[in-house]
């Protein structure tokens, strides 16, 4: 599967639409960004039961901003709407497979359930 952009306005539809999503946060003049490219490409291919997105951060700096995006390129992972991993920096495809596997193996019952004991 090829990876899709989100925007402010397709990021809440993706996240209700999708089970599992990555969302890679870069920008184009970003060297660390356009060298993550094809191993997250890569990844998106050999998990078709995933959704990788791209956040172009120059042309949704709302959207960077309200995610908490300090530093590019910044990969976040979603899991039932709910944000389960965010890490800056450039992943090589080692590093990405062991993540993506660690998100798929979530108890998603037991992180909300500690979620729900979190004072407010």
């Amino acid at each position: 599967m090829a990876t899709i952009d989100i925007t402010q306005q397709t990021l809440a539809e993706t996240l209700e639409n999708n089970d599992v999503v990555f969302v890679d946060f870069w920008a184009g003049w970003c060297s660390p960004c356009r060298m993550f490219v094809p191993t997250y490409q890569a990844a998106s291919e050999n998990h078709p039961d995933i959704t990788f997105a791209k956040v172009d951060t120059e042309a949704e700096e709302a959207l960077a901003a309200a995610a908490g995006i300090t530093s590019i390129p910044t990969l976040t992972a979603f899991r039932n709407k709910t944000l389960v991993f965010s890490q800056p920096g450039a992943l090589n495809a080692a590093g990405l497979e062991q993540v993506i596997q660690g998100v798929k193996n979530l108890d998603m019952d037991k992180i909300r359930a500690e979620a729900s004991q979190q004072p407010t």
